[in-house]
């Protein structure tokens, strides 16, 4: 059996509750337990609780400039640029992803025309995934649309990159819930665990591969009129 080595990855986990903390999050709970394997595969884990922090909506880098008091967003996007795997976490309102998740997005949107040093878009090279909970459907149309939002702004998206767990329809036990059983879920851990395996392997190969090529995905090359599929030959 081969041997991996993922003990220079790092991973970014940010729960989007409405909850704050010390409040109990069913989102943390099935999180926890992607953190506790990639811990025990040596990645360097974080975890961050977007409500607990400053952090306001909108679309640029800083809503200080408009008209926002406070804005601790500048130290959340530092630790996304320093981690390889960011997983987005979110409870299930709605049929929808948190208001919480909408606002992540949003601002990692604001900064998504930032450039790497290879002249492609910021998040190129970094890998992500995604963990849903709730009481009603909507597992994958969270997911869908969560996933779909970091892939276009420059985010690498490996096979069944996201996980969750659901109660029966309606009012009834949560994640954490004794009485849910929900750690028994065998579906529900068998994607958590192939979610992350899929996750530090990708992250893995772009590390060791120094990320994207940028050859036809160069925004400079572009500028200066290097514009591949419209050459003549």
């Amino acid at each position: 059996m081969a041997e991996y080595d993922f003990n220079q990855l790092k991973a970014l986990f940010i729960n989007c509750t409405l909850k704050k903390s010390p409040r109990t999050s069913h989102t943390r709970g099935l999180m926890q337990h992607a953190i506790d394997l990639m811990e025990r595969e040596g990645v360097d884990t974080q975890i961050v609780r977007l409500v607990d922090h400053d952090v306001p909506p909108g679309v640029y880098p800083d809503m200080r400039e408009y008209g926002w008091e406070k804005d601790e967003w500048e130290s959340i996007f530092n630790m996304v640029m320093a981690a390889d795997i960011l997983v987005i976490g979110s409870p299930i309102w709605l049929g929808e992803k948190s208001s919480e998740a909408k606002k992540l997005i949003e601002r990692l949107y604001a900064m998504s025309g930032k450039q790497n040093e290879k002249g492609q878009y910021i998040y190129y090279g970094k890998t992500a995934g995604c963990v849903i909970t709730g009481n009603e459907d909507g597992i994958k149309h969270c997911s869908s649309s969560i996933l779909y939002a970091l892939q276009h702004i420059g985010f690498t998206i490996p096979p069944q990159a996201d996980c969750g767990w659901i109660g029966e329809v309606g009012p009834g036990p949560s994640y954490l819930d004794e009485e849910s059983n929900a750690i028994n879920t065998e579906f529900t851990n068998r994607t958590l665990t192939f979610m992350c395996y899929n996750l530090m392997h990708m992250a893995t190969m772009l590390k060791n591969n120094g990320g994207i090529p940028n050859y036809g995905n160069s925004v400079p090359q572009w500028n200066k009129g290097e514009r591949w599929a419209f050459r003549k030959t």
